[in-house]
């Protein structure tokens, strides 16, 4: 599966919307990364395993813990870029991956694009009724999920945490 989308983050015609810049939604991809019990919603915990700072930016491995089970990833943030995170398959989840770019089309209308790919397999029917219902309610659930990571960062903008 594929799934993609935008999220305006500066909109011209919502002037009592506070712009953030590229650097506060940067700052706020870092937080969730560090930091993403800030940010998804049932996670109850989350351990950085590993930090590697390269050239072209930093590697994190985490185990999240969702109570009844726990994922491990890898995420990849890329200076004032975005970032890729990397679930590991298990017995429950396919293989997945997330990436989050800063996108901006004109100076200072910045975007987030969410790109979301899985390894669903590839003997999947989707001509079944349950599968296309489940993708379209997955793709909700991602949709509403990346709403309010926008919502966190501009909150924690808002409260002087980004810069």
């Amino acid at each position: 599966m594929h799934f993609e989308h935008l999220v305006q983050i500066n909109d011209p015609l919502m002037p009592l919307l506070d712009p953030l810049s590229r650097d506060q939604l940067w700052r706020g991809l870092v937080r969730r990364a560090e930091e993403p019990t800030l940010f998804v919603l049932g996670l109850e915990g989350a351990t950085i395993d590993t930090r590697t700072e390269r050239r072209e930016g930093v590697e994190l491995t985490r185990t999240l813990d969702f109570g009844s089970f726990r994922v491990n990833d890898r995420v990849v943030l890329t200076p004032m870029t975005g970032s890729v995170t990397h679930v590991a398959a298990t017995e429950r989840f396919a293989a997945s991956r997330l990436t989050i770019r800063i996108e901006e089309p004109q100076p200072e209308m910045f975007y987030l694009r969410f790109i979301y790919e899985f390894d669903d397999g590839a003997a999947a029917n989707d001509a079944d009724e349950i599968d296309a219902a489940t993708t379209v309610l997955r793709k909700q659930a991602y949709t509403s999920s990346d709403l309010d990571t926008v919502k966190c960062i501009r909150d924690l903008a808002e409260a002087g945490e980004l810069g």
